[in-house]
């Protein structure tokens, strides 16, 4: 709860209302034109936070154009340092999508290992900890609560990559999005059953069509990363971010 009152307050009042959305301009994209311009469209679309590759220039790039609050992704605990120096207000280990084609997998003893080093290293910073999709259901919630006890304050989901959608529009994209979805409402409900209140952030392979779903199956908010990122221009960026915060909004005035 201290380090949850570290966050700038528009961050712990999103996550309060479960409406967080995050832009993520991808751990492993480290190219300063395409962080900048992910940035830009994020804060003129009404993000709440952007997640950038962990280094200081881009820190202070994406904070420059956007105005947001910047979360730095890693699975290096020593980048993180120089990276809150730069004015990081949170850090995320994971996630680890980009890592899977190159055959780099990572298991629940792992990431415990790099949240308990990044404790050590870090022990007042917001930590956000990925829990991978690889594994299986029951274990990702186990997982989830023993990262909590090592210190994570915000639980994130993936598995965006291990989608196979078979069906054009809603339907494949409900489909892409199935095993985060999946994810967020199995650690959502071992947390509840623990007596814990760590938020969870829904993430990888969403779209305004899903993530209203992420925060029907427990999530405090979500995390775009592919939906935004791939887009060419900035303005169909700006855009889609616009109808994914309208999604969520639709379905926060619906269930209010």
């Amino acid at each position: 709860m201290k380090r949850l009152l570290q966050l700038p307050p528009a961050i712990q009042q999103s996550l309060k209302e479960q409406r967080l959305i995050k832009v993520i301009t991808g751990l492993s994209n480290f190219n300063v034109k395409s962080v900048e311009k992910i940035a830009k469209a994020a804060g003129l679309g009404g993000a709440d936070l952007l997640d950038v590759g962990c280094d200081p220039h881009l820190v202070e790039v994406a904070a420059k154009v956007s105005s947001l609050p910047i979360c730095v992704s890693a699975v290096n605990p020593e980048l993180f340092p120089p990276a809150v120096d730069a004015g990081a207000a949170l850090i995320e280990i994971g996630n680890f999508d980009s890592f899977y084609p190159k055959g780099i997998i990572f298991d629940a003893e792992k990431v415990l290992e790099l949240t308990q080093i990044t404790r050590k290293i870090l022990p007042n910073i917001f930590l956000s900890v990925t829990v991978p999709h690889m594994l299986p259901l029951d274990q990702q919630a186990q997982l989830a609560l023993n990262l909590i006890k090592e210190g994570a304050d915000l639980i994130q989901t993936e598995g965006g990559t291990s989608a196979k959608p078979i069906n054009p529009g809603a339907i494949g994209l409900i489909e892409k999005a199935t095993p985060t979805l999946a994810s967020t409402f199995t650690i959502a409900k071992a947390i509840k059953s623990s007596e814990e209140t760590t938020p969870i952030l829904c993430a990888s392979g969403l779209s305004a069509v899903t993530a209203p779903l992420a925060i029907a199956a427990g999530a405090s908010g979500i995390g775009i990363g592919s939906a935004i990122n791939k887009l060419e221009s900035e303005l169909e960026m700006v855009a889609a971010v616009k109808n994914i915060k309208e999604a969520m909004h639709s379905m926060n005035r619906q269930f209010a």
